[in-house]
């Protein structure tokens, strides 16, 4: 495993390293220079790690909270905030965000209200958080059913992504984590043909170790070039708004799953709609996402999905969807559908998925 640091150039800097051993060596490196630590994690991961933690850090304050994306509510957010003013933190205090996509982006929230800012490191323990939550610095909560409705832009100090806590991930954490990385692809040409080239070996822990630093990179740099989202790093919503749509309306499968569901409708989308979409392309892209699937999942009826996607951020009004698809290798387009024609073209699509 190699090791390396990307530094984005935003309102704040931002660090994101790759390695082994991370929890033995580079955090405690760097956590050496606070004299206040207060560690945020989930019940699960803490029970896989916790310990780890207790040993170096055994006197610092922790919040633990219940797993799951039903828990990234703004009483969380509170909760947290309120461990934190209990312990006494001051503005000079680095919060360490333990687990996965939910505890990263509740931690950085909290991070950057405490005292109007303090210093985050964030260790991103699934597959999906390190190549997609933890770079960037979206940071939010869940509201009104809607997902990050609550948030803002904040980059962490510091990302310390380890490849050692794939091994105690189950398939289906991989398989979340797969959706993201394979919207890379559908982005990144040389992403894609390292993907296609070993569509074998996608759950391969050697392989994604391997892959990971690549998706990290690329992102990174999307994020250096667009750190607000004001245009380039739009294209990162590749599948989302129909991913978004499924997620909200049914919530039975994992993001990364649902992910990869909505790259395979906005693909089809893409053939009917993008001039410019390369069907052939398209096509493989497609089996790329079944073969990390494994299996089509039941999905839930298209005209609720639809109804949901009218709230999603990127679009300018209810009566249209706005969708970033995938067109051809190394290429993406924004696609802008009427309400009505988003719903049967989700209904069409999913009579024939």
């Amino acid at each position: 495993m190699r090791s390396f640091t990307i530094r984005t150039k935003q309102i704040q800097e931002s660090r994101i390293v790759c390695r082994e051993n991370i929890m033995r060596s580079a955090l405690q490196h760097q956590l050496a220079a606070y004299r206040e630590v207060f560690f945020f994690s989930d019940r699960t991961v803490w029970e896989l790690y916790g310990r780890k933690v207790g040993r170096t850090y055994r006197d610092a304050p922790f919040f633990i909270m219940q797993p799951g994306e039903e828990n990234k509510t703004p009483e969380t957010l509170f909760k947290l905030l309120s461990a934190m003013a209990e312990a006494q933190l001051h503005r000079g205090a680095c919060l360490v965000a333990l687990g996965g996509g939910v505890v990263g982006d509740i931690g950085g929230r909290a991070a950057a209200l405490y005292m109007r800012g303090i210093d985050c490191i964030q260790v991103p323990t699934t597959l999906l958080a390190q190549v997609d939550s933890s770079v960037g610095g979206k940071t939010a909560v869940d509201f009104a059913g809607v997902k990050n409705l609550i948030g803002a832009f904040r980059q962490p100090k510091l990302v310390l992504a380890d490849p050692c806590f794939f091994a105690t991930l189950p398939p289906r954490e991989i398989r979340c984590g797969l959706g993201e990385i394979v919207k890379h692809g559908a982005l990144s040409g040389e992403l894609f043909d390292k993907l296609w080239e070993n569509t074998d070996r996608l759950y391969d822990l050697d392989f994604l170790a391997e892959i990971v630093p690549e998706n990290i990179a690329y992102k990174a740099e999307i994020v250096r070039q667009d750190a607000q989202e004001a245009g380039l790093r739009k294209c990162l919503n590749l599948g989302h708004t129909t991913a978004h749509a499924f997620e909200l309306s049914d919530g039975k499968l994992s993001h990364g799953e649902y992910v990869l569901v909505g790259i395979l409708f906005e693909a089809e989308i893409a053939k009917e709609r993008a001039e410019e979409a390369d069907a052939a392309y398209l096509d493989r892209l497609e089996t790329l996402c079944r073969r990390a699937l494994g299996e089509m999942p039941p999905l839930p009826d298209a005209k609720d999905a639809a109804r949901l996607a009218r709230m999603d951020k990127k679009n300018r009004d209810a009566d249209e969807v706005v969708l970033t698809v995938p067109v051809a290798r190394g290429r993406y387009a924004l696609v802008t559908l009427g309400y009505d024609a988003y719903a049967a073209a989700l209904a069409r699509i999913r009579e024939r998925l």
